[in-house]
């Protein structure tokens, strides 16, 4: 968790305070927003170390990201 973000942190305790005092809860939305934010993380990352990226190079990426039935 070296780089996460302060939001990606503060996701990763609310998933503990559930597990912790709500075991059995269905953590299945916390873990999708905690993963989700790391692939945020990981991009913003990316994008401020790399070169700049060419159109086709960030079509190409953001096809990655949408659904297979293109909603």
């Amino acid at each position: 968790m070296g780089n996460a973000s302060p939001r990606r942190r503060r996701l990763i305790g609310q998933l503990a305070i559930e597990h912790r005092f709500h075991p059995d809860a269905d953590q299945t939305e916390l873990r999708r927003e905690i993963g989700a934010q790391k692939l945020e993380d990981a991009i913003n990352d990316i994008v401020a170390n790399w070169p700049p990226l060419t159109p086709s190079q960030l079509d190409r990426l953001a096809g990655l990201l949408r659904p297979a039935g293109g909603e």
